[in-house]
């Protein structure tokens, strides 16, 4: 009895040592990159999808939620109002909220609806959320209290917008990050602690809907943003950015000719002095390398390989995404630019009310974790799959609900699943994927 017991007490200890939560503070995850950490999952699930854990009303908006210390939090636009919103992210009960008027204008039939994800800041405590008017609010996490604000427009300068402010802020060091698309303040960095200026940027490319990450050049770290505003003629593409100063080191145009294209996809670094650029809306992706003076030249590109606002995932030496105006699974070779293949999955069908329903991928979003991939489509359907040079593996697949616009991409932290359905019911649903 006692050897059994010791059986047992083994067993549990080496389960319990592949188990490991994780926070998601950022819209990109806990690396900027749609990779997590975090093992021992259950992410094997039927038709129906991972078992609810809770779900709660929200209003319009693509903002991703993030996560920390056990809170959620997100922003939405609730009439003619925006709200950044606290929930426990183990109940969704509400622990605070802050609302303010915004104007609330449309371009092209699209009603404007924040676009931009918060970011927690674990070192501080602190949040900060761009909405779409440019209301830039540093809050505290545990109880939703303002530490500094400013609207952007008013302190920097306005920038020609399709839909409002999108770029969601990145924390690094002891600055905030900020993509303006001022005049005069291109790209700013203030300090986190307190909204002051450290320094700010004059470039003619005004504010996309890309975020800032950080990549490694010639062993130092340089800040890439993907830039590109509301302009005729239609301008934009890739600024190196030495974050330390601000300096600019170097441009890279990449911007359709079209009035209407938007740069929204973040550029993904892929190994030192790489880094992956895509716009969906006639150039494509381009791979860049930047020598030894940190000026670009572009490796290979692919007009295929446009993403519109979902940003690739580079994983081993290759690089998964949707290109087409979304619809079409890719997986590229990074270092050479070779396709190694492509899928639509429409002959693949998920039952939903009575009858099957074939997968439309659309505007689709991928995540790494727990050793495979999830995949959200637009119209909500879930995927997980083991992606590969050689092809592609469904191990689980959902219809999670049947709805449009879900652009917001999926979020995974300490075993719960956050998705959110953005039209025919509003609403954050999260599921139990705990091991």
């Amino acid at each position: 009895m006692s050897f059994l017991k010791d059986c047992i007490l083994c067993l549990v200890i080496a389960t319990a040592s592949t188990v490991s939560a994780e926070d998601w503070p950022h819209f990109l995850g806990p690396q900027h990159n749609f990779h997590s950490g975090e093992t021992g999952l259950n992410l094997v699930f039927d038709e129906a999808g991972p078992p609810v854990k809770w779900e709660v009303e929200r209003g319009r908006g693509h903002s991703g939620v993030v996560v920390a210390g056990g809170k959620v939090v997100f922003i939405h636009q609730l009439e003619k109002e925006e709200e950044i919103c606290c929930l426990n992210a183990d109940t969704g009960e509400e622990i605070w909220k802050h609302r303010y008027a915004v104007d609330v204008a449309q371009s092209y039939g699209i009603v404007d609806a924040p676009r931009s994800s918060p970011v927690i800041d674990p070192e501080t405590g602190l949040i900060y959320s761009l909405g779409n008017d440019g209301d830039l609010i540093c809050l505290k996490l545990e109880t939703g209290e303002i530490v500094w604000q400013k609207r952007l427009e008013a302190d920097f300068g306005p920038s020609p917008f399709f839909f409002g402010y999108g770029s969601s802020p990145l924390v690094h060091g002891e600055k905030l990050i900020v993509q303006v698309g001022a005049e005069g303040a291109c790209v700013v960095a203030l300090n986190k602690a307190d909204g002051a200026v450290i320094w700010q940027n004059a470039h003619q490319w005004n504010g996309s809907y890309a975020s800032p990450v950080i990549g490694m050049v010639n062993g130092e770290e340089r800040l890439f943003v993907f830039a590109g505003g509301m302009v005729k003629p239609p301008h934009g593409g890739l600024l190196c950015i030495n974050p330390k100063d601000g300096h600019i080191d170097s441009e890279f145009p990449w911007r359709s000719d079209n009035f209407a294209s938007v740069n929204a996809a973040t550029p993904v670094p892929c190994g030192p002095n790489r880094v992956f650029i895509t716009e969906d809306y006639g150039l494509g992706g381009v791979m860049l390398e930047f020598d030894s003076n940190f000026q670009p030249r572009a490796v290979w590109d692919s007009p295929e390989f446009g993403c519109q606002f979902q940003t690739p995932i580079y994983h081993d030496g290759y690089l998964y995404g949707f290109g087409g105006n979304g619809g079409l699974m890719l997986a590229f070779d990074a270092g050479s630019g070779r396709l190694l293949w492509n899928e639509a999955f429409y002959q693949t069908t998920i039952q939903w009310k009575d009858r099957p329903i074939p997968i439309s991928l659309g505007h689709a979003h991928l995540i790494y974790i727990d050793g495979g991939f999830l995949c959200l489509t637009e119209n909500g359907a879930l995927l997980r799959m083991n992606l590969s040079p050689g092809g592609f593996e469904i191990v689980s697949k959902a219809r999670l609900f049947y709805a449009p616009e879900t652009w917001a991409p999926p979020v995974v932290s300490d075993g719960k699943l956050f998705i959110n359905q953005n039209e025919m019911g509003s609403r954050l649903i999260c599921y139990d994927v705990s091991g």
